[in-house]
């Protein structure tokens, strides 16, 4: 039943969303004769409009064709990043309100995936349990088994996020080249890492870090966007078009990246630019459309910071504490991903 409500609330969430972004869409449309500079905005509310419809779509197909599920969540999971990829590219040239409203839609939609996901995803089957102990009292356990799922019908967060990466390590130094892995250019995920230190290099389509801890990341290029969630005495080195970054806590980043930095219910968060080289990497940065540095790395957006000083929450990294460039040409491959 909890789901049920979840996915209620989502979808009015999501309706929501839709018609506030239409409504600005026409009020921008109105005065864009006026003003040239809006003609931009109107684009994109016009095209985000369309991309949100076509997620949504994809998202209702997931349960209403019980056969083609699997295929009905790829195909949601695509179009969700598609529109978040759409946001990232405008996300310089929009105002803050309206980047705002789309983040937030992109959000809930990313959150209504997840749902589906855990909904759709086949639930672990008994039957080895079942065997091992049929044995022994055959009348007593198999109607047990079944329980647990249902009383828990979301999975942990590692467990639905997409790609595949790094997950539940502590002491680990992690290292993988995308650009020789199966699954190129693909979503990355990191999650559930104590003490690790972690080297990527190639690019990759959209990255995502949960509950980290002691960790330093040196990531190569992101031709899409990065959301972090959960993470405490880190060090991250990055270039990307969007970055979110939600609780963090006593953490560095090194960014280079093409829409402004944002974060949500930090503390203790620190910046500086960009600071990683690996051989490829020119080539990477360019084929991600990320070789030139806006500089927007010192433009962060606190989002649970409204007034007009500076939020207490981030700060620069003092230049005699920065990095230096960090080379992680000679480093090589230790563990594998799943």
């Amino acid at each position: 039943m909890e789901p049920e409500l979840d996915s209620t609330k989502a979808a009015a969430g999501n309706r929501k969303h839709l018609a506030m972004l239409e409504r600005l869409s026409k009020r921008t449309a109105a005065s864009s004769a006026g003003s040239p500079e809006a003609s931009p905005v109107a684009a994109f509310l016009s095209r985000f409009a369309a991309a949100k419809a076509a997620a949504e779509t994809a998202l209702s197909a997931c349960r209403s064709s019980p056969d083609g599920a699997a295929a009905s969540l790829a195909a949601a999971s695509s179009a969700v990043d598609d529109l978040e990829r759409l946001v990232a590219e405008a996300s310089h040239s929009l105002p803050p309100y309206e980047l705002r409203s789309a983040l937030a839609a992109v959000s809930d939609l990313r959150a209504a995936h997840k749902l589906a996901a855990s909904e759709i995803r086949p639930k672990k089957s008994f039957s080895f349990r079942n065997k091992s102990k049929a044995t022994k009292n055959p009348p007593q356990d198999p109607p047990a088994l079944p329980q647990p799922p249902q009383e828990q019908p979301k999975p942990n967060p590692d467990a639905i996020l997409p790609g595949f990466g790094f997950r539940s390590r502590n002491g680990a130094t992690l290292v993988r080249d995308l650009r020789a892995a199966n699954e190129k250019d693909g979503d990355f995920t990191l999650a559930d890492l104590v003490s690790c230190e972690v080297y990527l290099k190639g690019k990759c389509r959209a990255l995502y870090i949960h509950k980290l801890r002691d960790c330093r990341v040196f990531i190569g290029p992101v031709f899409g966007s990065v959301l972090i969630e959960d993470v405490e005495r880190c060090t991250f080195v990055m270039a990307a078009h969007q970055i979110r970054i939600h609780e963090a806590r006593a953490t560095d980043f090194y960014l280079r990246v093409r829409s402004r930095p944002i974060i949500e219910d930090c503390s203790g968060v620190r910046f500086a630019p960009h600071a990683l080289k690996y051989e490829g990497i020119e080539d990477d940065l360019r084929d991600s459309g990320l070789a030139e540095d806006t500089g927007n790395w010192v433009n962060v957006d606190d989002f649970k910071w409204l007034r007009a000083v500076q939020s207490p929450n981030w700060c620069l990294v003092p230049e005699e504490e920065r990095l230096p460039i960090v080379d992680i040409s000679e480093v090589q491959e230790k563990e594998d991903c799943k």
